[in-house]
Formats: C-alpha cells, sequence, structure tokens
C-alpha cells in the first residue's frame, strides 16, 4: 500500500473502532442484567410486551397508556367504574427465578373498597402472578372443567393466582382469598390512604409466598399480570407502575 493509501485506512479504522466501542457499551445493559440474575425488567417505553386481558361481562375497560414522570417512562392505569387487565406475553419458570420487584403508585383508594365481599372486590392496583395450568399433572376433573373453560374462550385460565394489592381499607391485612375465586389468593402490601401519591417499591420472594398462600408447592411457570379495577364499587382511580422486575 502506498502512503496515500495508508492515510486513507486510519480514518476507516478509527471509524470501524468507534463503532465496536459504541456497541460494545449498547451491550452493557443486558450483560449487566444477565449477572445479577435478572430474566425481564419492564421499564414501560411501550406496552408491546403485554396483552389487554377483558372480561366477558364489563363492558367498560380501564385504559392502560404510557407517561413520562420525571424523566421516567412510568404504566399510567386509570379506571372509571371499570375493570381490564395487561398480561405480559411470556412465561417463566418460578423456580429459576422467583423472585419480583416492582416500583407503584396510587392517587386515591375506594371509599367503598373492601376485599372480603364482591362489592368491594376493587383494587386502584394489584400486581398478578398467574400460574399456568398443567393438563399433565391435573385429575381428571380439573382436565374436563379446564378443557371446557378453553373451548369457550380459546385459552385456558390461570390453574392459581397470587394478587399484591393496594387494599382501600386500614383493617386489611396478611393472606385473603379473594371473594370470586377461591384459587386466588390476596397479599396486602400497602392500605389505606398513608403511602398515596408516594412511589413505593416492592420486592417478594413468589415461591415462599405461594407457599404461605397456598400450603403447596406452585406450578412450574407463570406470569404476570396488572389490574386497576372498578367495576364493583362503580367509583374511579388512577395509579402507576414505574417499573416491574423478575430475578433469580
Amino acid at each position: 500500500m502506498d502512503a496515500a493509501g495508508k492515510r486513507r485506512a486510519r480514518p476507516m479504522n478509527r471509524t470501524a473502532g468507534a463503532i465496536l466501542v459504541l456497541a460494545g457499551l449498547a451491550l452493557l445493559p443486558a450483560l449487566a442484567a444477565a449477572q445479577a440474575g435478572i430474566l425481564l425488567r419492564e421499564e414501560f417505553n411501550d406496552l408491546a410486551a403485554w396483552r389487554p386481558v377483558t372480561f366477558p361481562k364489563i363492558q367498560e375497560h380501564t385504559r392502560y397508556s404510557i407517561e413520562h414522570q420525571e424523566r421516567e417512562s412510568v404504566l399510567r392505569a386509570e379506571s372509571r367504574a371499570s375493570a381490564s387487565a395487561i398480561v405480559y406475553r411470556s412465561p417463566f419458570s418460578v423456580y429459576d427465578y422467583p423472585r419480583l420487584r416492582w416500583k407503584w403508585k396510587v392517587e386515591n383508594v375506594y371509599e367503598k373498597g373492601n376485599a372480603r365481599v364482591k362489592e368491594g372486590d376493587d383494587y386502584p392496583l394489584r400486581i398478578y402472578v398467574l400460574f399456568e395450568y398443567d393438563p399433565s399433572t391435573a385429575s381428571a376433573f380439573d382436565r374436563a372443567k379446564y378443557g371446557l373453560a378453553k373451548a369457550l374462550y380459546g385459552e385456558y385460565p390461570p390453574h392459581s393466582a397470587l394478587n399484591y394489592i393496594w387494599a382501600s381499607r386500614e383493617d386489611e391485612a396478611g393472606i385473603l382469598t379473594n371473594p370470586y375465586a377461591s384459587n386466588a389468593k390476596m397479599i396486602v402490601l400497602q392500605k389505606g390512604k398513608k403511602n398515596l401519591g408516594r412511589w413505593i417499591v416492592e420486592e417478594r420472594n413468589i415461591l415462599d409466598d405461594y407457599r404461605r398462600a397456598f400450603g403447596t408447592d406452585p406450578p412450574a411457570r407463570a406470569t404476570l399480570g396488572i389490574m386497576n379495577d372498578s367495576d364493583n364499587t362503580q367509583e374511579a382511580s388512577v395509579a402507576y407502575v414505574g417499573f416491574i422486575e423478575v430475578f433469580r
């Protein structure tokens, strides 16, 4: 190569090197997450990873949207005498990744909210862990029951669920059975008006909570859900999720 060619090559080599450095920097967050044992961290830049879930008898649906607060993208959930949820599209192994962390904020609770009765079974925010039904381990009765549900709705309903709830009443605490579904256990993490308008970070061990709630080991696979509902109380609320992550 002559001298002119060498001079032309140097800028090209510098450019290629800069591209490699930038590519490496772009991968750093993913590498850091992998090293920390994080399977997923949803920061709500969009809702592409979530699917809407509605209920046949409930006509009014909760609105889920992305909002920016203090330079962060957050999920906004607003209900007005309504109910619907969003569910993460990809299931995960709760035995490989048993820990859950999220940040949430609630603007108001419900005057008529009451976790012990159907008429008050509304929450400005709840985080679901939805455990998959596995026909290979089910009894003949359950296979028939879940098979019928799949024929009606196009998919199996969850085997069971944990609900981490922000309850409206100050006297609600501990683990409660949902008044509509005995296979859904609700764990009260926040309640009443004390922390309204404040970001709160929660961290839970899914395996420990399931064993305490149900007295047995959970199914292996689960996914996440988020819901703000007010169809029973006919009230309204606004709540937010800043991030949610599943990790070891």
